[in-house]
């Protein structure tokens, strides 16, 4: 799984013209999903996402979690995080897993962080065309790929 993490004042998803999903401050996450995910990485990375230290403490040091301040999480699909532009101009997604793959494991991942934060997560669609607006707070965006976990 490979993941965008953004910290955000606000986020929003419009499909066809109608918002979708919205959070305030809090974390827009857009995950790419491959084949050889598994829930080992789902649960890695789920952890990982709600306890990374990437919001202000009281001090203005980014020491405190999204679990930690009750922030919102925006979770969306999107499979062009794994884009191979190795050959020609046009971007291959062959590495993106198929829908009837990466459906089940996307919603395992959306409750994963759900139960992680302890309420549930806001979503896109997963292979709708989406509209994202969102304000990137700092900005601070953070990538992160279960395969290079070490």
């Amino acid at each position: 799984m490979r993941v965008v993490i953004q910290r955000v004042q606000y986020a929003l998803v419009v499909i066809d013209g109608h918002v979708k999903s919205e959070i305030k401050q809090g974390l827009l996450v857009l995950v790419g999903i491959e084949d050889a995910d598994s829930d080992e990485d789902i649960e890695w990375l789920a952890k990982k996402i709600c306890n990374l230290r990437i919001f202000d403490d009281e001090h203005g040091v980014m020491n405190r979690s999204a679990l930690d301040e009750s922030k919102d999480i925006l979770v969306v699909s999107q499979f062009t995080l794994h884009a191979s532009t190795k050959k020609g101009n046009r971007p291959s997604y062959i590495r993106a897993s198929k829908p009837e793959t990466a459906i089940p494991l996307y919603a395992r991942f959306c409750d994963e962080i759900g139960l992680q934060l302890g309420h549930p997560v806001q979503t896109g669609k997963f292979g709708a065309d989406m509209k994202v607006q969102l304000l990137n707070d700092g900005p601070v965006t953070i990538v992160m790929d279960t395969k290079n976990k070490e």
